[in-house]
């Protein structure tokens, strides 16, 4: 921003400075997002005359680059203070401007009659816990943007939001092309989205196996994940947040054992395609990694054991019909 700081958050209410605001924000739109972002590094709000200018101005943001508002609202997004930017955008009008689709969550409710659990809200906490990566703050922002077109309400008056990840995945589509995100950051926002509430779906129960898979299924995005979903534990009930976040970390200290000792020793025998190919007279070829992997979703079914000899593995291919 061109103005010091101190200079336009402590702007004198008086009619020329407004009128210099009001050209301020008319000849540089993109200041308005420029100001949250100030906010949001320095957790101070700016005054009724500066906030006023903006509203007023707000839509001269059309006319500014999506690209520009994309790259000032990501230095905004990770500032400590950004509940507070998120808040002052909202309160001018530039929010709903910029991302209707979070727009449509203020007073939007999660269950009936509890205030706190006003989707806005939770999101705002949610992006203020987010870890400050660009990526995970941005899939904080958008990660419930689903539950407005989804949700339902049972006679017992609860409240539903089936599929609403997979529905903020897709609205996310929009809205990527919308701000121009490149293609790996529009990759990672989106798989965040996407999958933002498998984590917290874990139990001790799961095997060995099915952890596996939720690593595998994770990939390069598994510690931003968990960093999202412990993002996303804001529940006020006495001891349910502190609950939640052991969970996560026994999930994600499973995930670095068993790496460790899938290291040491693979779940199938190291050989094992060599035997099936001789075993049923299969020359090289793709049809004994196909039953490779049947044999390690069997696994994870626990339908079979790890870490047997290559007998049993081809005992049970023998009798499965898959050969």
């Amino acid at each position: 921003m061109n103005q010091p700081l101190p200079e336009l958050f402590d702007a004198p209410d008086d009619a020329a400075h407004r009128a210099s605001l009001g050209e301020r924000f008319r000849g540089l739109p993109s200041d308005i997002v420029a100001c949250a972002t100030a906010i949001a590094d320095d957790g101070r709000v700016p005054g009724p005359v500066v906030t006023t200018a903006a509203r007023t101005e707000v839509s001269a943001l059309e006319r500014v680059h999506p690209g520009l508002i994309r790259e000032e609202m990501t230095r905004m997004l990770v500032g400590h203070n950004v509940h507070l930017a998120l808040q002052w955008l909202h309160d001018v009008g530039a929010l709903a401007r910029l991302l209707p689709e979070i727009e449509a969550t203020v007073d939007f409710s999660q269950e009936s009659g509890r205030k706190h659990k006003d989707v806005w809200e939770h999101t705002k906490q949610v992006v203020r816990q987010a870890i400050p990566d660009p990526g995970v703050r941005w899939a904080a922002l958008l990660h419930d943007i689903g539950k407005v077109p989804t949700r339902t309400f049972t006679p017992d008056g609860g409240v539903h939001f089936h599929g609403h990840a997979e529905v903020g995945a897709r609205m996310f589509d929009p809205i990527a092309r919308r701000l121009g995100f490149d293609r790996p950051a529009k990759q990672k926002v989106r798989f965040l989205i996407l999958h933002h509430l498998r984590a917290n779906q874990y139990a001790p129960s799961w095997t060995d196996s099915a952890v596996r898979r939720f690593d595998r299924e994770m990939a390069e995005h598994l510690d931003d994940l968990l960093c999202l979903s412990r993002a996303d534990i804001t529940s006020k009930r006495p001891g349910r947040r502190q609950e939640l976040l052991v969970q996560i970390n026994q999930l994600q200290t499973r995930i670095r054992d068993l790496r460790e000792l899938d290291a040491k020793q693979p779940p199938l025998p190291t050989g094992l395609g060599t035997a099936i190919g001789e075993r049923f007279a299969i020359p090289p070829s793709r049809k004994i990694g196909d039953l490779k992997r049947a044999l390690e979703d069997a696994c994870e079914r626990g339908e079979l054991e790890e870490r047997r000899e290559d007998a049993y593995y081809l005992d049970w291919l023998a009798t499965s019909g898959l050969v």
